[in-house]
């Protein structure tokens, strides 16, 4: 009985395991940006971000805290003072201060009046923030490419497989006509052995693009942030292959690339003139309270009856600091920090070339391969009618094997020319829509 249960839950596990599930380019997007580890740790930067701009606003909140302590003089110092000060002029006194136990506690206060490293860095918090906001959305665009073009690469692969099925198929028909005839002796032993190595090559590529479709499948499913073990299926509706529309380039200073280098532009400035805060003065406020307690015993819980005395005390006072000269330290690091904005702001030109230049690629790629998919439509229809034409003259006699199996590696070649142009044009779409900034549109 327990043999059957086990057997019986095993069957479920198998068959909930065995579960499929149907992914549009849309779903496989969204659950991405849901999952995958890049799109999640950038949401974590979003948020840490804050943590960092209250970091900086703390610095210009009041800074308190407490503190005590307890000290015990073991040999109390001695000061030497001239007799004269007890009556005794002409000797020399020497007299120990202090009590063997002292014990003080307090509070202490400082705030900062002007520092202009702490201004500058409330500027820059706001900066900071949008950084990280930009920063996601470029993750959330790559992160869209990787899965977009992995998906189309499924795709064709599984229709590529697909083909060989049907090519698989139809040759085992032949292979099923030509044995009959070598059966009766209307065919030779070659034309059949012939025939067979077709069949096993041909079933050795559908092996080998098996391999293919499911490394591809796994290499979409790890780029999605999705379980390897998830079985998934793709929706077999054809791929549109239309004609983009011719547009004026777009502008590449508002693609999320440059923004994000702009953004840093203005961190990178406030950062200098954090550091050119040096040269300025800063003026802080302190206070501080403390209650102290002195005796020969440990003053914790004595009174005076006990020869331990408590008071207490309280000083305010304004802390002003004059930089005059640092040794031109100071002076290297605005120069240092002018440097990195300068160095990034030729980054920024070239990623405006870079950008551009993968719009004018993209628009040429998909024009190239819209002829490519039209010519290969044609030759894949054009190939499909020799074949048929081929077999038919074959079964009458009209055409030999040579020519038959001749028309199917051609009319196989065609529909893989077809697929790759396809594919080819697909990517190249992602790339024109990521040069517009456009990625975010193959989710609504």
């Amino acid at each position: 009985m327990k043999r059957i249960v086990l057997i019986f839950l095993c069957t479920i596990g198998l068959s909930v395991n065995a579960q499929v599930k149907t992914l549009t380019l849309k779903e496989a997007l969204t659950y991405a940006l849901q999952n995958k580890a890049e799109a999640k740790k950038s949401k974590l930067q979003i948020e840490n971000s804050e943590y960092q701009i209250q970091e900086i606003r703390s610095r210009a909140l009041p800074q308190i805290s407490a503190n005590g302590n307890l000290t015990y003089n073991a040999i109390l110092q001695t000061t030497v003072i001239d007799g004269a000060a007890f009556n005794a002029p002409g000797t020399t006194i020497q007299a120990a201060f202090g009590q063997k136990w002292m014990s003080t506690a307090g509070l202490s206060l400082t705030q900062a009046i002007f520092d202009q490293a702490v201004f500058t860095g409330l500027r820059a918090a706001r900066s900071t923030r949008e950084f990280y906001q930009i920063n996601d959305q470029l993750t959330e665009e790559q992160v869209i490419e990787r899965v977009a073009n992995n998906y189309y690469t499924v795709y064709v692969q599984r229709d590529r497989l697909t083909l060989l099925d049907s090519t698989y198929a139809n040759t085992t028909k032949v292979h099923n006509i030509v044995k009959g005839q070598f059966d009766n002796g209307l065919a030779k032993k070659i034309d059949l052995d012939r025939i067979v190595v077709k069949l096993s090559n041909i079933d050795t590529e559908r092996q080998q693009v098996k391999n293919q479709v499911e490394l591809q499948e796994n290499a979409l499913k790890f780029y999605m942030g999705m379980p390897i073990e998830t079985q998934i299926e793709i929706p077999s509706e054809e791929f549109e292959a239309t004609s983009a529309a011719l547009t004026e380039t777009p502008n590449a200073e508002n693609r999320t690339e440059y923004l994000l280098l702009k953004k840093q532009e203005e961190l990178l400035v406030y950062n200098k003139k954090a550091v050119e805060a040096g040269y300025y003065p800063t003026l802080s406020l302190t206070a501080g309270y403390n209650y102290i307690g002195q005796g020969p015993e440990m003053p914790w819980f004595k009174k005076p009856k006990d020869g331990v005395y408590w008071s207490d005390y309280s000083a305010i006072g304004l802390n002003l600091n004059i930089p005059i000269f640092t040794g031109f330290g100071t002076r290297a690091k605005v120069r240092q920090a002018d440097v990195e904005i300068r160095t990034l702001q030729e980054d920024m030109k070239d990623t405006k070339l870079s950008l551009d230049l993968d719009y004018r690629n993209a628009m040429t790629q998909i024009n190239n391969n819209l002829v490519t998919i039209e010519n290969q439509k044609e030759n894949m229809r054009l190939a499909s009618e020799i074949l048929s034409n081929t077999k038919n003259n074959y079964l009458q006699g009209l055409a030999s094997l040579t020519d038959l199996l001749d028309a199917e590696n051609a009319n196989q070649e065609a529909q893989n020319n077809y697929s790759r142009a396809v594919l080819n044009y697909k990517i190249a779409e992602v790339s024109l829509i990521k040069s517009k900034g456009e990625l975010k549109s193959l989710i609504k």
